[in-house]
């Protein structure tokens, strides 16, 4: 069996964010063992097609803001999603990440 891709490792650590709760890129970039990669976990959460089982909507930016996505901006989308599940954000439009983010941790290899 091939080993996963890097975006099919980052899919699989963004399936783990519990509802009501976000993590960032660069905590799903950890979880998926690429540190520092932030930036590669926004281009796979772009490439995600359009009715994708991926909760994108729980990863945001480390200052606990949505980030603007190229082609579009479902910024408003996003904050829905989290406000329907019970992420509150400020009047800054910052979720707390003390409050609702979610780190994980690695699973082991095997």
């Amino acid at each position: 069996m091939p080993e996963p891709s890097t975006y099919d490792r980052i899919y699989a650590a963004a399936r783990r964010i519990p509802r009501g709760r976000v993590s960032t890129y660069g905590w799903i970039a950890e979880l998926a063992g690429v540190p520092g990669a932030a930036r590669q976990v926004g281009y796979a959460m772009a490439a995600l097609p359009a009715h994708t089982t991926v909760p994108w909507h729980r990863v945001i930016n480390a200052q606990g803001r949505v980030s603007i996505r190229a082609g579009g901006d479902p910024r408003l989308e996003q904050r829905f999603l989290l406000e329907a599940e019970g992420v509150a954000f400020d009047a800054n439009g910052r979720v707390s990440l003390e409050r609702f983010g979610w780190r994980g941790r690695r699973r082991k290899e095997e």
